[in-house]
């Protein structure tokens, strides 16, 4: 970048601020431009000298971080907002919630370091690249998707109007992977699938443990469709969606007719785990061409080899358009690669789910598991 990235930092705790001080000053890319221990003095520094990106601390005393973001959006609607958050129940709650309401990231606090130099490194490898990836302008800001991203306003996508002509092949399961802006993807997208939904889902979402199973309640309560964390021998079902667990990977083996889940916690990949690639390559082997593929808004590769298996492997692949993703990097390198069937605004992305599933040639017995059968 030209240009340093300005940044604010917002926390009440003195600590936090001089630790994020000096992650951020010692960056060569990155200006510090002052930090607030409070909603009053943060709103008056964005007025006098609006940064390029706010952290904000997710837990703040009188008026909360939520409550901040709220005045921030109203203030600044583009503005992109990375909330810094604790390891906990109460604050991933929170966390969630500032992402709904329009927070563009987070970042969690450090957790079972031994040192300052530790903790300084754990933050650094978390903080900067969201940072950057935010500011280089490739983005819309994380407001709810509803809002910004109605279909009407969304220009067609090379895709979209000149798919690339294959056989559509039977759909008889499907994956997808989401990083930064992905929870509110996945909340816009699975509110139009219906219950009914004739196959099983698998999804990757880059998060930490306890996120990862929040984000599935938090679905649950709002779309149609049942949605849980995976767990080790949990069998794959149509109609639910089970989403790979923080700190863990998720694979999916064929055991004759039926298809069950593993967790494991080999290396990460992309430097993640979950990592999509690793869950894209074994539903690649477990159902060969009759694999649908979604990649959604976030940053970094994660996803690309995977495609590049399901492709392989004769399967369909959609991704997530520029112009709706908050950062275009999953979907963006999957789509350069030439990977892509479709490349559409997230708006559309559910109904293309639908068509190519229910239009999709029939599927025989086997596929169809029964829903009561969720266990071992």
């Amino acid at each position: 970048m030209s240009e340093k990235v300005r940044v604010l930092v917002v926390d009440d705790s003195a600590v936090v601020r001089r630790l994020l001080s000096e992650i951020l000053s010692a960056d060569s890319e990155i200006e510090l431009v002052g930090s607030a221990p409070n909603a009053a003095l943060a709103i008056a520094k964005i007025r006098q000298a609006p940064p390029d990106v706010v952290t904000l601390d997710v837990e703040m005393p009188e008026v909360s971080g939520l409550e901040l973001l709220a005045q921030i959006r109203k203030l600044a609607p583009r503005l992109p907002v990375i909330m810094f958050s604790a390891l906990t129940q109460r604050a991933a709650a929170t966390t969630l919630e500032a992402l709904a309401l329009g927070a563009s990231d987070y970042v969690t606090k450090p957790s079972g370091t031994n040192s300052r130099e530790d903790a300084i490194e754990q933050v650094r490898a978390q903080l900067l690249p969201k940072i950057k990836a935010l500011a280089r302008g490739r983005f819309r800001i994380g407001v709810p998707i509803s809002i910004a991203s109605r279909p009407g306003e969304s220009k067609p996508s090379r895709s979209s109007i000149s798919p690339i002509a294959r056989a559509s092949p039977r759909i008889d399961a499907l994956v997808v992977a989401a990083s930064t802006g992905g929870p509110n993807a996945l909340a816009h997208m699975f509110k139009d699938i219906p219950q009914s939904f004739p196959v099983p889902i698998l999804v990757v979402q880059h998060m930490p443990p306890l996120f990862t199973r929040l984000l599935a309640e938090r679905l649950t309560s709002t779309c149609p469709l049942k949605f849980c964390e995976g767990h080790d021998g949990r069998e794959v079902v149509p109609g639910e969606v089970c989403i790979a667990p923080g700190d863990h990977h998720m694979v999916v083996r064929r055991e004759g007719t039926k298809s069950r889940i593993e967790i494991i916690q080999t290396p990460p990949e992309n430097s993640v785990r979950p990592a999509a690639d690793v869950l894209f390559r074994s539903c690649a082997i477990a159902y060969g061409a009759n694999l649908l593929a979604v990649v959604l808004t976030g940053m970094g590769q994660d996803g690309l080899r995977g495609c590049e298996a399901v492709k392989a492997a004769g399967g369909w692949i959609v991704a997530q358009d520029e112009a709706s993703s908050v950062v275009w990097g999953m979907p963006g390198f999957v789509t350069r690669a030439g990977l892509a069937d479709r490349v559409l605004p997230l708006p559309e992305i559910a109904a293309e789910m639908n068509q190519r599933v229910h239009r999709s040639p029939a599927r025989d017995a086997s596929s169809f598991l029964p829903l009561s059968n969720h266990g071992r």
